[in-house]
């Protein structure tokens, strides 16, 4: 079944390994084999990977999208995973969902909630953030 996407002028996708960006015009592009797709909103560049959870987001995006070397891309998120629920054994419950999803080798649906794993983590950051103004 073929997937057709609706390009904004100047949005950029990645489609199996490769980043596309779109004219300055809309555009229907139709992909018409299973190949991994990741449109401009849920690429996460490695240089916007600042906290531990987005590293997380990170290395998922590198499993799905590139699907080579997966021993040693299991093995760096296992590792964010031991020490991110180390320091907040509260993350265990998502991490089992998704750690569930990335042996199966579902990276997309991995993706979707590693990126509710980012706003649990932004929302705790604000409300440490907000304790701390208080003291």
């Amino acid at each position: 079944m073929a997937l057709k996407i609706k390009l904004k002028p100047h949005e950029r996708l990645i489609i199996g390994g490769a980043v596309v960006a779109n004219g300055g015009t809309k555009c229907d592009l139709i992909i018409e084999n299973e190949v991994p797709v990741l449109r401009d909103k849920d690429i996460l560049r490695e240089k916007d990977a600042d906290t531990p959870c987005k590293r997380v987001y990170f290395i998922i995006q590198l499993m799905y999208v590139d699907g080579k070397e997966l021993v040693g891309k299991h093995n760096i998120y296992w590792s964010l995973v031991k020490d991110i629920v180390v320091a907040a054994p509260s993350t265990a419950v998502m991490f089992t969902e998704i750690s569930s999803l990335i042996i199966e080798g579902k990276y997309y649906p991995a993706l979707k909630l590693a990126r509710k794993l980012i706003e649990y983590e932004e929302g705790a950051m604000e409300h440490a953030r907000k304790g701390s103004q208080r003291v």
